[in-house]
């Protein structure tokens, strides 16, 4: 859950890289809120509900997908290659600092050591 709101908070930071537990950890819980919602929608009888909700995550979404992409060190702009970008999505990102910024997984567990 850390992760889908530390996604939430960089709303539309383009730059730097994502971890692959960011992307895919963002992925799932937007899954279970967006079928939550479809079913709620459903329930009441307001589908727009469904489309508010996928408008409000349109952007998160893409901005956590060209952070992904720049982990592995591609251009945001393979995002728009259907196949290329889930094998890309999957795979580890680069070790240690690339043309995007720091490797993320070089900080991880920092903010919880007491220095």
């Amino acid at each position: 859950m850390d992760y889908f709101i530390k996604v939430l908070k960089n709303y539309a930071v383009f730059t730097g890289r994502a971890r692959r537990s960011e992307y895919w950890y963002f992925v799932l819980f937007y899954v279970i809120i967006a079928i939550a919602v479809g079913f709620i929608s459903n329930l009441i009888n307001f589908p727009i509900l469904s489309t508010i909700l996928s408008l409000a995550f349109l952007v998160p979404s893409i901005a956590v997908g060209i952070r992904r992409m720049h982990d592995v060190g591609k251009s945001g702009w393979y995002i728009l290659i259907p196949i290329y970008n889930l094998i890309l999505a999957v795979t580890e990102g680069e070790k240690g600092d690339n043309q995007y910024g720091p490797d993320p997984k070089a900080f991880a567990g920092i903010e919880n050591k007491v220095f």
